[in-house]
């Protein structure tokens, strides 16, 4: 069987099916492809979803402060039927801990200054007002069960936090995909589901589709890959991989679920914290849990995979030693003897910044090295995909000539190539899943 696209998108994670509205909505006829049976149940799915607008370079703050708005205004962003089922943003705010590897988040705080994006600089004891159950005893640098020094303070006392308020989390991150799929079919999108792409076919130099595992080939004059820990493989079908100096791969990861301590209601009253003392993050959870996840310190131990297939999906020591690391913080955590959480993999790039760009194979695009912290930034990832798209179909030269593009809520005009595959790697990322 053969079937005709005017783009063909790999993945419908949360930015494939971004893509997939965004484009559509432009007038491409689009068709998007996945081997799972259903939008959003890939790596998005195991997202903990958390919106922040916090970064570590300028382009990222902003990219991520323009990212915070379409949630906000999710409803309205998609368009859907009244009465749909949503997905529904929780804002709860940001709780940053000053520290000596964040810089005590000064370039964080200037670049938020910059854009207008309120934060709040909070004491020590206001930290400990808003978080009554928290210890500000410092434990730095990270480190794992096993060290004898492991849960021994180092004498100094936490001093004190910054507060981003409008930051928050997203309640069902599958969901939120299957939302902008259903609103891009609203504008004639197509998916197909259940589907593995096994080859990038290409003609007169630029590609001209896939072919897919039962045999199926799907001709399009613009393919996509937006994989997520699978963008490699699909990269290396196409060929594309020699002039890149930014390349992705698989990288395994846990996220602990605990229970709130008694007598504190952590759904409702808690926050999305970031600590780089003890090198978790946190946020609330359905049920008055807790999700921890790893803020990647040299002390944990990275898992790379050679594929997004074959890996291990039991919980190992990691778990167990994210959830003591959070008990330093919060003396009361009880921590249960049967794990629970999520193990999924991320798709990370060389320096942890995404790489949104053409290849060098013209009609061949990408949104990967996504990295863990992307989710929030799926919409308008998605917008300036579609107008990259627009501009080197179009016939602009992206590597010579960088697009402009203005990010719509905010009104600030970026450079798109610093997203380049081609890029030095940016040494002012923090290496981690904080981008």
């Amino acid at each position: 069987m053969t079937q005709t696209a005017d783009a063909l998108i790999i993945g419908t994670g949360v930015i494939g099916t971004a893509l997939a509205f965004e484009m559509s909505k432009a007038g491409y006829k689009t068709l998007s492809l996945d081997r799972n049976t259903q939008a959003g149940h890939g790596s998005t799915a195991g997202s903990c979803a958390i919106v922040r607008m916090h970064y570590s370079t300028f382009d990222g703050t902003a990219f991520a402060w323009e990212g915070y708005h379409y949630w906000r205004d999710w409803a309205d962003y998609l368009g859907l039927p009244d009465g749909a089922d949503l997905a529904k943003f929780r804002q709860t705010g940001c709780l940053t801990m000053k520290t000596e590897a964040n810089g005590f988040l000064q370039n964080h705080m200037r670049y938020s200054a910059e854009l207008g994006c309120k934060y709040k600089e909070l004491t020590a004891d206001e930290v400990q007002a808003r978080l009554p159950i928290y210890s500000l005893e410092s434990f730095a640098p990270a480190k794992r069960l096993d060290d004898p020094e492991f849960g021994q303070p180092n004498g100094k006392r936490m001093g004190g936090a910054v507060c981003w308020p409008q930051a928050g989390y997203v309640t069902d991150p599958a969901l939120s995909a299957q939302n902008l799929m259903d609103a891009a079919r609203l504008h004639g999108a197509e998916l197909r589901t259940g589907v593995e792409v096994v080859e990038v076919l290409q003609s007169d130099g630029r590609v001209s589709g896939v072919k897919l595992a039962n045999g199926d080939e799907i001709h399009a004059p613009v393919v996509i890959n937006v994989a997520g820990p699978g963008s490699s493989k699909v990269n290396a079908m196409a060929g594309v991989l020699g002039d890149m100096t930014i390349k992705t791969r698989p990288l395994r990861q846990e996220v602990a679920h605990v229970p709130a301590p008694k007598g504190f209601n952590f759904e409702e009253n808690g926050t999305i914290v970031s600590d780089s003392d003890i090198a978790l993050y946190v946020r609330p959870e359905h049920g008055n849990n807790i999700l921890i996840g790893s803020e990647d310190p040299e002390c944990d131990p990275h898992h790379w995979c050679e594929d997004d297939v074959t890996y291990n999906r039991d919980f190992t020591d990691q778990w167990t030693t994210q959830a003591m690391r959070y008990a330093q913080r919060v003396p009361t955590l009880g921590i249960p003897g049967q794990a629970r959480g999520v193990v999924d993999l991320y798709d990370a790039s060389t320096d942890w910044i995404p790489i949104y760009d053409q290849s060098s194979l013209p009609g061949f695009y990408m949104a990967c090295g996504t990295s863990g912290n992307q989710y929030k930034n799926a919409p308008i990832a998605a917008k300036m995909m579609t107008a990259l798209i627009d501009y080197c179909e179009g016939g602009g030269d992206h590597d010579a000539e960088p697009l402009q593009f203005k990010l719509p809520y905010i009104g600030r005009q970026i450079d798109v190539g610093f997203y380049s595959r081609k890029r030095a790697i940016n040494t002012d990322s923090s290496f981690s899943v904080l981008g």
